[in-house]
């Protein structure tokens, strides 16, 4: 696994409790990679550490678009005739 690298006087200076910081920061870069589209919603939603419905929802609550690939509809096609 890829590790970022924050200076400590940032990642101190974080107004979030001690144990959600990654949390929030990974959902944070998720939301924000997805709605540049530069990751997929899967890859983002895997960064986010959530599953499918709960990406949405984070979306959805921060009016960010969902993007519908051709790749998506395959996924969603494929997992449907499971």
């Amino acid at each position: 696994m890829a590790a970022i690298e924050i200076p400590e006087a940032v990642y101190d200076a974080l107004r979030l409790p001690e144990g959600e910081r990654e949390g929030i920061m990974r959902e944070e870069l998720a939301c924000s990679l997805y709605d540049r589209d530069v990751l997929s919603f899967g890859k983002a939603r895997e960064l986010a550490g959530m599953t499918k419905r709960e990406f949405g929802e984070l979306l959805g609550e921060r009016g960010i678009e969902r993007h519908y690939t051709a790749e998506e509809l395959d996924e969603d096609l494929e997992y449907a005739s499971d």
